[in-house]
């Protein structure tokens, strides 16, 4: 469908709480043409994932996974996946600390603690139920982008602010943005 423009850390679009997709709107055109337009994105700006908030629309959809990144290429597969209306669990109290980036704050990276291990619940565009236990970069990516849902961006779960910079003063090479 369209590649969007990306909303950028500041605008207060980001802080809010995205609205949850009613019933009525799984499986509709505006539905599917927000999920294109995502995807489109997402691919075009060789992200891991996007979330609706993140091309200006206070939505509770994110996609993620799907391809291999080129930003985290040691890191395992992630499928393919809408999601919609998200709820988070962690299995256990387990936390991992790791670089994240973010296409919503470009240039920058910053080491942030996530959840090893959780369960995410929600709905597909079709209104069917997803309920998957997940680990590692796949808990990671999820937590990342659903955080987008709730007016949550990766700054402000970073625990020491040393560990946050610019990609190229950090020494982390010459990476792209999330």
């Amino acid at each position: 469908m369209a590649i969007r423009p990306i909303v950028k850390m500041g605008d207060p679009l980001l802080l809010r709480v995205a609205d949850p997709i009613e019933p009525e709107e799984f499986g509709s055109a505006a539905l599917m043409d927000l999920i294109a337009d995502l995807k489109d994105t997402m691919v075009a700006m060789n992200g891991a994932g996007i979330a609706a908030p993140q091309i200006g629309v206070s939505k509770q959809i994110t996609i993620f996974g799907g391809f291999k990144s080129a930003r985290y290429p040691d890191a395992e597969a992630v499928p393919f996946t809408i999601l919609c209306n998200p709820v988070l669990t962690p299995m256990s109290d387990e936390m991992a600390d790791d670089w994240e980036g973010c296409l919503s704050v470009p240039g920058m990276r910053g080491v942030v603690p996530r959840y090893t291990q959780l369960r995410y619940e929600g709905f597909d565009e079709h209104g069917q139920p997803i309920d998957r236990a997940v680990s590692g970069f796949h808990a990671r990516v999820a937590q990342h982008e659903c955080d987008h849902l709730f007016g949550m961006l990766y700054p402000m779960r970073i625990k020491d602010m040393r560990t946050f910079g610019f990609i190229d003063a950090l020494g982390l090479g010459n990476l792209p943005d999330e």
